[in-house]
């Protein structure tokens, strides 16, 4: 009779330990969900620079003047998406966390009316409108582009991407702003090869 106790409790334990390991599974699949293999939304930290090395300040940023003609707008528009989250694209549309974006191909930087710029941003006036060159700057890495702006976006590192979604803003007007002559295509290119040493 005791045998059969002590196999009984012995069942038991047994029993206890199995669920408990099966819990302890399931909870460790709950808890620690697969790794992406990318971030969803790439959030760019700044390299520290090492001691005794000065910045070389911001790097060139390859012009989309020269391809902007041949851009494709509808490509811009599906990448204005992301844009959508911050910013109205509407004719007349108001503010959001962002200034609304109709008609700023050739606005003046931080005039939007109702909208709280930094100081950064209001402050900068090099070139003080919205040229395809800024836009340009500004895209590919805003928080260079103007030290100091309240714009939380990584950037769009593809050239072409910036050019598609330029090419689609520029559309978002009453009367869109002419595309670059010959001669600021000219100006662009060869602006870049002197700061790249090509």
């Amino acid at each position: 009779m005791a045998s059969l106790e002590t196999n009984k409790v012995l069942a038991a334990v047994l029993c206890a330990g199995l669920l408990a390991m099966a819990t302890s599974k399931v909870a460790e699949g709950l808890r620690h969900p697969h790794e992406l293999e990318e971030n969803a939304f790439k959030i760019e930290v700044a390299n520290a620079e090492p001691s005794g090395q000065a910045a070389a300040g911001p790097e060139p940023v390859e012009p989309i003047i020269p391809i902007l003609a041949s851009a494709d707008p509808a490509a811009g528009e599906n990448l204005s998406k992301k844009c959508t989250a911050c910013h109205s694209l509407d004719d007349g549309g108001g503010n959001k966390v962002g200034p609304a974006l109709w008609d700023i191909v050739g606005r003046e930087k931080a005039a939007m009316d109702g909208f709280a710029y930094s100081d950064a941003l209001a402050g900068f006036d090099d070139p003080k409108i919205w040229t395809y060159a800024s836009l340009n700057k500004f895209m590919y890495k805003p928080k260079e582009y103007i030290p100091g702006t309240k714009m939380n976006y990584a950037g769009l590192k593809k050239v072409s991407d910036r050019a598609d979604l330029i090419a689609y803003l520029r559309t978002l007007a009453g009367s869109p702003a002419p595309l670059p002559t010959d001669e600021e295509v000219q100006a662009a290119e060869a602006e870049y090869k002197a700061a790249t040493g090509g």
